[in-house]
């Protein structure tokens, strides 16, 4: 017998009509559109693969729900060992879970909290290059404003790109990653994994366009789609704050 899991291709499309007056009207306006559409799409895509739960259901309908991506925050986790998740064809099959670190406050992130993070992942990723820290741009000011008893910051700027606060943690690149949750209570505000094995996304080379000029009359439709999936792939390459 063959064990396996898959996940299925999922499609991220819009419908956009414009009236052909406005097109005659405006210069180059189609090509604007089709470079925001690009732009939208690569918005939801990272969304969707933080935020989206794709199990039925699932509630995360601005995300896609369960036609959506399997969004990093949607996988269990544990605070005593990672583990890859079941064999078999279904939705519900190839759940990881992921290791995590509890926070010491919900409200509030600590020095040892990162320090504690970054002990929890395994020692054969730490020389790795895309070894990186994700975390949202709020979640890099709370770390800048940590200070000691008497005043002194936990993470000093020495004014440079290497060096500068929280630029790097503990010898590791800081990614700000808008597309995170910030410091609230059952959240996720941080991740630090090697990405390049810890996260597989697949998506075909074509972005399609397709222009339809009968859809509606006096309307030009722009009818985009691109198809795509994500997954973890090395569940033990990757772990996670708790707040």
């Amino acid at each position: 017998d063959t064990s396996f899991w898959q996940l299925p291709i999922r499609s991220i499309n819009a419908i956009v009509p414009v009236r052909t007056a406005v097109l005659g009207d405006v210069n180059n306006l189609e090509e604007a559109l089709v470079g925001d559409i690009a732009l939208e799409f690569a918005q939801q895509e990272a969304l969707s693969m933080m935020f989206n739960n794709d199990q039925s259901a699932s509630t995360t309908y601005n995300y896609g729900a369960t036609q959506g991506l399997r969004g990093l925050n949607s996988y269990p986790g544990s605070t005593s060992a990672a583990g890859f998740g079941t064999n078999g064809s279904a939705i519900t099959n190839g759940r990881h879970t992921v290791l995590q670190v509890t926070q010491g406050s919900a409200a509030s992130v600590a020095y040892n909290d990162m320090a504690n993070l970054a002990s929890a992942l395994p020692a054969q990723y730490w020389g790795l290059e895309g070894t990186a820290w994700h975390m949202h741009p709020s979640t890099i000011l709370a770390l800048r404003e940590l200070v000691s008893s008497t005043g002194q910051p936990l993470f000093v700027e020495v004014g440079d790109s290497d060096g500068g606060a929280v630029a790097h943690v503990f010898g590791f690149p800081v990614i700000p990653n808008p597309y995170m949750q910030t410091i609230a209570s059952g959240a996720f505000p941080v991740y630090l994994a090697n990405w390049d094995k810890f996260v597989t996304i697949v998506d075909h080379e074509e972005f399609s366009i397709q222009r339809l000029e009968q859809t509606q009359p006096g309307t030009v439709t722009l009818y985009a789609e691109k198809r795509v999936c994500s997954t973890i792939r090395d569940v033990f390459a990757g772990v996670r704050l708790q707040s």
